[in-house]
């Protein structure tokens, strides 16, 4: 088996990207990538709005809202439910489009991609982790993997290929064959962590990694998300009830009331 490790195929893998951007539509969205200039923000938001029409009128989740997020920071954000943290999070991975404002990510202004900018943009520079794991229970765990790199058109064999090494990155390199129903609640999230990952993304956004593991086996992806962060050199978000959890973050902040405020000021 190829034993070329996620971290050293980094680079080969990130200058592939680039190739398969020209193929793909997605040039125009690689150029905007090369445009950061290593000293600037990984996420700058500025005056961001989110409103949504309801029956009851109006819904107004943010009113100019600021975010800095440098790069290699690990971020936890914390706020009750019905905050809006999901909501944050799909607009900074160009999931859902502000109301107003500006979100820029990597020095690009996400909410001005077209659809096929941004779903190219979300494969090659986001990777995305929920509180329930979305794994295809059909599949084994390495084709599960796979499938985002599949998805933009890499060979099969050569996608296996990167699945293996990446579960082997979480320490699931002897459950590959098992499909999710056979995984316990903590594999299938190393096994979503990795499907996250494989196609080494700067960004990794979190939802709720562990709100749905037993005590013990939160602790553990939240350490196996840290030393990833910090061996890949991500820039990690994370929405956690957990406020253990958050203060063991670069920084915390709370989300509340349509703004966030520094966790302890």
């Amino acid at each position: 088996m190829n034993q070329t490790t996620p971290a050293a195929a980094s680079s080969a893998s990130r200058a592939a990207r680039e190739r398969e951007s020209r193929s793909s539509g997605g040039e125009e969205r690689a150029q905007g990538i090369q445009s950061a200039d290593g000293k600037s923000p990984m996420i700058r938001v500025e005056g961001l709005r989110k409103t949504y029409k309801t029956a009851r009128g109006e819904l107004t989740l943010f009113q100019n809202l600021d975010l800095t997020v440098e790069a290699g920071e690990m971020l936890a954000i914390v706020g009750q439910s019905g905050a809006g943290k999901s909501t944050l999070l799909h607009i900074l991975g160009a999931l859902d489009a502000p109301s107003a404002g500006t979100v820029y990510c990597a020095s690009i202004h996400v909410a001005e991609l077209t659809p096929r900018q941004a779903a190219a943009f979300r494969n090659r520079e986001i990777g995305y982790v929920w509180q329930f794991h979305y794994l295809l229970p059909e599949f084994t765990a390495q084709e599960n993997v796979a499938m985002p790199l599949m998805a933009r058109g890499m060979r099969k064999v050569e996608a296996m290929t990167l699945a293996a090494n990446w579960l082997r990155e979480v320490d699931l390199e002897d459950r590959g064959s098992h499909r999710p129903g056979e995984l316990s609640g903590g594999e299938q999230q190393r096994v979503a962590l990795a499907r996250a990952l494989v196609n080494t993304p700067r960004l990794l956004l979190a939802d709720e990694p562990t709100g749905d593991l037993d005590g013990v086996t939160a602790e553990r992806v939240f350490e196996l998300i840290g030393r990833l962060h910090q061996s890949h050199g991500l820039t990690s978000i994370l929405v956690t009830h957990n406020l253990d959890l958050a203060a063991r973050c670069t920084r915390a902040l709370r989300l509340e009331g349509g703004l966030l405020t520094q966790m302890g000021a």
